[in-house]
């Protein structure tokens, strides 16, 4: 492949026509474009890109595009976007509000009935601010409205949120009849405005929620910052990290063709997309009319036009008939036909005769695709979708809120108009409350608003940030979802498509019933935003030989091109590949002035780079649309190599995505899959601002460790690792561990719980509570657990030791009811902090957290970073394990036969490399796309005076005898998962049941029963254990007694009678033989006699048989 063939445009090079109808179009050599004037410059300029030169720029690109947008750019820059642009047109979207009076003549004035209009303005938003009240006023330099940051809304439970400023203009006016000039004007009468008053002030509309590191917060100019991880790109709620999941929406703004359930073509332009749309349903038809065929079907669709309305061909017919369906539909629009076409269909075309023409491209794409000669679209394709994020989805939210908010805005300004009186200013009659409880309860609920549907609402929009580990909270917030009406059965929704390459990781999904509708972004995928500047791109496209569209176009169309830009009709071209060409050009020479236009929310991947100069190289970013046309390289080798004809095979995408797997071209494609989750599940430091954080649950390991090969994690420490089989405790996955390792603190991490309890300010203005019913925090005696470690201001001191049962917080109304809370089974820890403050919503809030401090046990799980993932099986003494001649006793003794089983030799060449690293090796780097061989490996420990396979001679630490066999020894990194025995231990013996079925409750927190299910009951009955599953389902739940007569069957009740002597005894009694003979006593489970009981509450009795034992 030469330097020309390099530089040359990656689009379609002939003009053979496919079975789909597309046109491979071949670029022509007379372009104008900026090439070298010979060929002997352009290879001046070409010769230093050799293979090494490529290696060097790919891994700086890749650098710098992560230094420039990070992996949380498409949700600020979508939120940004919004801030700038996507407010202002909500607000210019509702356009003027009309108040009309009541027309109740008993609340008609002395004067004409008064209209009301309102109008808004410029919207602005201000940088978060919280109200400071009024008990600070008396202070020297007092602000009303202080600075709110992050960090003190997350610690004080606040929304981390701005003022939405709205200019209104409010008129009243009065109407009449005025007579007019009839020759002039064609009226005789006219309706007149009188302007009674006219009001302009600037409305605080209500709050929006802020993003945090976006331009309206503080922390974007900031240079000090909260913490080093944190990167920004989510809400805080009421204390709580909010995040949105990136909405996957089918694109409306183009054709779409589709086969099923009919043949249809259809059109939604965006402005309008739950309303009008074109749609043709076709069942035989052809495209060439010279076909007999064809012929026949239009002759047919002819005579049944015909048929249906005889003469629709004459002017103005066809017009009549569309306007007699309309008005035969139950809700009619109110626009006239003609206003209808002119507003609905193709709004961005003028011209009747354009309309008509781009509804005859509709047919004939529908008709190719009948025909074979075009592909129907696809919805699961990339091309086909569109992402919602913070714009769209705010947009969405806020148009219901500001909606509902006018309506009753209307409501109150007409009583005001009917009444005569003085209109009060704007702040009156609006309810900014709206807004903000609004938008703050969608946020805290996660229910959205549904993207079509008015009255429903959809979950899965918001999520909450865990915070396990940085990666963790990356993930969560580049997650994306697709939105189906029924999560049972989709079709292929669920199926990976081949457009997902690069840009979508399909891997990280969920089980269960969303698998395959969560994804995530890939690393390197971009999401652009909406097109702004709309004159500026057609004024390039027009430099690249676009011609507008005339009135007149019928005679303009043969052998031309259609121009579409986000799904208008813009213009027509002659030479479709000289277009292209010129326009790509012109992409590489000013991509700061085309980069920010070519896609409306597209999924973006880095796929071409090429020189504009000597020294100037450029990075291209492409859409899924436009990949399609590419020839791309899936590495650099492949650009010297491959043959154009015919393209190299590319690395599997789970394999390209899956940027923590190293020596990855040594596991199999299960592990690799399997990786990312445990990735995930290890404690990490997640933030450096612990002082300013409180979360619910946090854990974080003690003095992690660098990997030894790159790339580095520190997420997990380095062991030393002895493949060998130890006294039997470390069957197949499980491990063995040194107990002195973990005594000097290997894998000890630190589990931060806070606990979170609220109370009314009395102080507070509001709806006031009754003395008794108000609750405040403070010491009481409590009956639900003990006070020992409580303060008289009801919090425990810090460094208290508190245990299952303590109370935590201590919190009491004044009639003596208790509301502490207790600590639940399992719950222990040493009270490390406690915070006493108040929120906005004028309520007094507590928190205390536990530290606790935890070993691993037997039970805890650890895994490499090549999913060879196992439990603590025994913890042995140093001086009882196997021990090398430099004195090198393992941390860890693993299987052998777990490699075979998890398929993960890439571990056993991790401690390989490990060991010629630690040995002082030059060999580092392992990567997914510089991975070491096996070859390279082996010959630096080699080198470094190791055995060539890393065996090792080792003594046994018990006997001191020297092993026969060699053992295989290295540094591996391992990390501990948050899958712990003490937060799954489960025992007992009695405890508290359930007060209807008498059973024991489930909640293990709630010291509650062990789950016993069919499975485990099959097992019992295989063993033949009766009387053990007797015990277990029986004895040990809901054991119980009643009485049946075997005379009727029938349940004996236990009732107090009266016998001979007038002596009155307790005892079992059948109602039904009036008799106490033959009763007896059986055993039955408590949840059959409840159902005996409500059957018999409904009319129905139940019949046993017995039988003497």
């Amino acid at each position: 492949m030469g330097a020309w063939d390099f530089l040359e445009e990656a689009g379609p090079s002939s003009k053979e026509k496919f079975a789909n109808g597309s046109t491979q179009m071949e670029i022509d050599d007379d372009l104008d474009l900026d090439y070298s004037d010979s060929d002997d410059e352009l290879g001046s300029a070409m010769q230093g890109l050799d293979e090494g030169y490529l290696k060097m720029f790919c891994r700086k690109a890749a650098t710098s595009f992560f230094e420039k947008y990070g992996l949380i750019s498409h949700q600020i820059n979508s939120y940004n976007d919004f801030v700038k642009h996507g407010i202002q047109q909500v607000f210019d979207s509702v356009g003027e509000i009309t108040v009309e009076p009541s027309f109740d003549p008993s609340k008609k004035g002395d004067g004409d009935w008064r209209y009301a209009s309102l109008k808004f303005g410029k919207v602005t938003l201000e940088h978060p601010t919280f109200f400071a009240g009024e008990k600070f006023s008396s202070v020297d330099g007092f602000q009303e409205h202080l600075k709110l940051s992050p960090r003190y809304a997350r610690l004080q439970n606040m929304t981390y949120s701005s003022r939405i400023k709205v200019e209104t203009h409010l008129q009243v006016y009065t109407k009449g009849l005025s007579r007019s000039d009839k020759f002039k004007t064609g009226v005789e009468n006219f309706v007149d405005k009188t302007v009674l008053n006219d009001y302009h002030s600037d409305v605080i509309f209500g709050r929006l929620p802020v993003m945090v590191k976006s331009d309206l917060c503080w922390m974007h100019s900031s240079e000090k910052r909260d913490c080093e991880f944190d990167q920004g790109g989510y809400f805080v709620i009421k204390g709580a990290e909010k995040t949105f999941i990136a909405q996957e929406q089918m694109c409306l703004s183009r054709l779409w063709v589709t086969k099923t359930p009919t043949w249809t073509v259809a059109y939604r332009p965006v402005s309008k997309r739950k309303r009008v749309y074109i749609k043709e349903v076709v069942n035989l038809i052809d495209l060439d009319i010279e076909d007999s065929a064809i012929a026949n079907i239009l002759i047919a669709s002819i005579y049944d036009a015909d048929k249906k309305y005889e003469g629709f061909r004459k002017e103005g017919n066809a017009v009549k008939h569309i306007e007699d369906l309309m008005k035969s539909v139950k809700s009619p629009p109110k626009e006239s036909v003609e206003e209808c076409i002119k507003n609905y269909l193709f709004p961005n075309l003028s011209s009747p005769r354009q309309k008509a023409c781009l509804l005859a491209y509709m047919v004939k794409c529908l008709l190719e695709a009948y025909r074979g000669r075009r592909k129907v679209d696809n919805r699961d394709d990339l091309r086909n979708k569109r992402l919602e994020l913070a714009r769209e989805l705010l947009e969405r939210e806020l148009k219901i809120h500001i909606k509902h908010a006018e309506r009753l805005m209307v409501k109150s300004i007409q009583r005001d108009l009917d009444r005569d009186r003085e209109l009060q200013p704007i702040e009156h009659y609006l309810d900014a409350s709206i807004i903000t409880n609004g938008l703050s309860r969608a946020f805290s609920t996660g229910a959205w608003s549904h993207p079509y549907k008015k009255m429903e609402r959809v979950s899965g929009v918001v999520a909450t940030i865990r915070r396990t580990n940085p990666l963790q909270a990356t993930a969560d917030m580049r997650k994306t979802r697709q939105q189906v009406s029924y999560t049972g059965r989709v079709g292929d929704a669920r199926y990976p498509h081949p457009s997902h390459w690069g840009k979508i990781c399909f891997l990280s999904t969920p089980d269960g019933e969303n698998c395959g509708l969560v994804k995530n972004l890939a690393s390197m995928g971009l999401v652009s935003t909406s097109i702004l500047q709309q004159e500026s791109l057609l004024q390039r496209f027009r430099e690249c030989g676009m011609e507008k569209l005339d009135d007149d176009m019928s005679s303009l169309l043969d052998g031309k091109h259609k121009i579409f830009l986000d799904g208008d009709w813009v213009g027509i071209c002659k030479d479709s590949s000289s277009f292209v060409s010129k326009l790509r050009r012109k992409r590489s020479q000013d991509g700061s002035a085309l980069s920010g236009y070519l896609g409306l929310n597209f999924l973006l991947i880095a796929l071409r780079m090429h020189t504009c100069t000597c020294t100037q190289w450029v990075i291209e970013f492409i859409g899924p649309e436009e990949e399609e046309d590419c020839q791309t390289a899936w590495g650099i080798k492949h650009l010297f190599t491959a043959e154009l004809d015919n393209p190299p095979s590319s690395l599997p995408v789970r394999k390209a995505l899956s940027a923590s797997h190293w020596v990855l071209n040594h596991k199999s494609e299960h592990q690799n899959r399997h990786k990312l989750p445990s990735a995930i599940l290890s404690p990490e430091a997640t933030f450096s601002d612990y002082s300013s954080r409180l979360p619910r649950e946090i854990k974080i390991i003690r003095s992690p460790k660098w990997m030894l090969p790159r790339p580095e994690f520190f997420n997990g420490q380095c062991a030393i690792v002895a493949v060998n089989v130890h006294l039997g405790y470390n069957q197949e996955d499980s491990l063995v561990m040194n107990r002195a390792s973990l005594e000097r603190g290997m894998f000890r991490t630190e589990h931060v719980r806070s606990y979170k309890a609220e109370v009314e300010n009395p102080e507070a203005p509001g709806k006031k509570q009754k003395i008794d019913d108000l609750v405040s925090f403070g010491k009481t005696q409590s009956k639900i657990g003990r006070v020992d470690s409580l303060e008289d201001d009801g919090f425990p001191y810090v460094g208290a030791n508190l245990q299952t049962g303590d109370i935590v917080i201590g919190k009491h109304a004044a009639s003596g009811v208790d509301h502490s809370i207790k600590l639940k089974h399992t719950e222990r820890g040493m009270v490390q902090k406690v915070v006493l403050s108040s929120n906005d919503e004028g309520k007094n809030f507590a928190v205390v957290s536990l530290r606790q401090v935890r070993s691993p046990c037997l039970g805890d799980k650890f895994s490499s970073m090549h999913g060879q993932k196992g439990v603590l099986g025994f913890l042995e003494s140093q001086e009882n394990f196997p021990f090398t001649k430099q004195g090198i006793v393992p941390d860890i003794v693993i299987n052998p036969h777990a490699f075979p089983s998890r398929q993960t030799p890439g571990q056993l060449l991790e401690a390989a490399l490990g060991k010629g690293i630690a040995l002082g090796g030059a060999l580092k780097y392992a990567t997914p796309f510089s991975t070491p061989s096996v070859e390279d490996i082996t010959a630096q420990l080699h080198r470094l005076g190791f055995s060539r396979w890393g065996d090792e001679r080792v003594y046994d630490g018990r006997t001191g005898e020297k092993v026969h066999s060699l053992i295989f020894m290295g540094p591996t990194f391992y990390q501990r998962l948050t899958h712990m025995s003490e937060d799954k231990v489960k025992f007992r013996n009695t405890g508290p049941v359930h007060p209807l079925t008498r059973q024991p409750v489930a909640d293990r927190k709630r010291f509650g029963g062990i789950k016993f299910g069919e499975m485990e009951r099959d097992c019992l009955i295989a063993h033949g254990a009766a009387a053990n599953l007797h015990e277990r389902l029986f004895t040990l739940s809901d054991s119980s007694q009643m009485h049946i007569c075997r005379k009727c069957n029938n349940v004996a009740n236990v009732i107090q009678r009266a016998v001979l002597g007038g002596r009155k005894i307790r005892g079992p009694y059948c109602r039904f033989c009036e008799s106490v003979e033959d009763v007896v006593r059986v055993n039955v489970p408590y949840g059959a006699k409840l159902l005996c009981q409500e059957l018999f509450s409904m009319g129905i009795s139940l019949k046993f048989d017995t039988e003497l034992c």
